[in-house]
């Protein structure tokens, strides 16, 4: 028998994520979800499904929960981590709400949550905590006892996170024609989002141009490049590019986007790409459409041949590393002197978010940070 890990005063794991649809005839109202009040008409909605709807209506994301729900559950029995762990979603079935309240009524009080979104941002984080707010106080308003609930740190720099997607960047160089492999370019990509909300992520003193998502990522970017290196013995030159643009075009977002950066790399005489989705956890519809099917077109219409790497998924190192991060922040809630396990420049992101990190445009209650509202 394993020896049995300490993660008091917690009694529960909650993994939080987006949603998708699961079938044609949830695409408009899962985009209802993800749009409201913003008033985007129906048809316009049934225009933005089709990236849905050429993979049958279903979004991969909900799957990739499944099979991490799995591999967690797997590790935590493996190495006598006694927390059941739950799932709910922001846009679609499971909702957090519904699986918050069956938390509750199991007798769950003290909760950890897991947002499938490694880094800094107001979407990758605020709204997350935003949404926790709002859950409980539907709770709160149906007279069920609260839960407190803390969120994990930010994990893009963990080592359990990078191996995964360091080995995917090795066998995709690996996978390249041996005559362009080392000459290879590696396009680091992550969502794009609008400047603003780049420059305004993280703590108020990390604020600046692209603020603490575009430094996370740079540092990542930075760590996987070097590791390649060591590995194959080629300093593969390297860039942080975007995608998955979705914001009105007056607004300035993050840039170069992916296809324009296969381009301007193919004017410039590179034989090859690969393209490391190091932004998201799994291969969900923003990998297998923006990249697997929008850019390997644009590269395939440029003759420059390409490669996409693996992104993290349900790797048993991101199981582990999840693990490490709980048995961490257990042992800081009672008090316990901690070393956070991080690598790279930036060392271990905060605890607790604080006051004025990832600021929304019109300010809403947010749970698990020094301004919620519930203590």
């Amino acid at each position: 028998m394993p020896d049995v890990l300490d993660a008091s005063p917690y009694d529960a794991l909650l993994l939080l994520s987006f949603g998708g649809p699961e079938g044609p005839d949830d695409v408009v109202p899962f985009l209802e979800n993800v749009t409201r009040g913003r008033g985007i008409p129906k048809e316009r909605l049934k225009e933005v499904g089709q990236h849905y709807f050429l993979f049958g209506g279903v979004s991969p994301i909900n799957d990739q929960n499944r099979a991490l729900l799995d591999a967690l559950r797997a590790d935590f029995a493996e190495h006598g981590l006694g927390l059941p762990v739950y799932w709910g979603n922001r846009n679609w079935a499971p909702y957090l709400t519904d699986t918050l309240r069956e938390m509750v009524r199991d007798g769950h009080r003290r909760i950890l949550v897991l947002a499938t979104s490694a880094y800094a941002s107001y979407s990758g984080c605020r709204q997350y905590r935003e949404n926790l707010a709002d859950a409980l106080a539907a709770l709160e308003a149906e007279g069920l006892e609260l839960p407190k609930i803390d969120k994990l740190r930010h994990y893009f720099n963990h080592p359990g996170f990078l191996e995964p997607m360091i080995d995917g960047v090795v066998r995709s160089l690996a996978d390249l024609p041996e005559e362009v492999r080392d000459g290879a370019h590696i396009a680091f990509t992550t969502h794009s989002i609008p400047t603003a909300a780049a420059d305004t992520s993280g703590p108020v003193e990390d604020h600046g141009d692209g603020g603490a998502y575009v430094a996370q990522h740079l540092d990542v970017a930075q760590l996987i490049a070097d590791a390649v290196r060591e590995r194959t013995g080629v300093d593969h030159p390297w860039q942080l590019v975007y995608q998955s643009r979705s914001g009105a075009p007056h607004i300035p977002w993050l840039e170069p986007d992916i296809c324009d950066h296969l381009e301007e790399r193919h004017a410039a005489g590179v034989p090859a790409v690969v393209m490391a989705p190091i932004g998201f956890v799994s291969d969900h519809m923003e990998v297998l459409y923006d990249l697997d099917t929008e850019a390997t077109a644009k590269a395939a219409e440029l003759g420059l041949p390409v490669r996409r790497s693996a992104t993290v998924g349900a790797d048993p190192r991101f199981a582990a590393a999840v693990r490490d991060l709980i048995v961490e922040r257990a042992a800081t809630e009672r008090g316990q002197d901690v070393a956070p396990c991080a690598l790279g420049a930036l060392g271990a992101s905060h605890d607790l978010c604080p006051v004025g990190c990832c600021p929304a445009r019109a300010p809403r209650p947010a749970a698990a940070g020094a301004d919620s509202p519930y203590a």
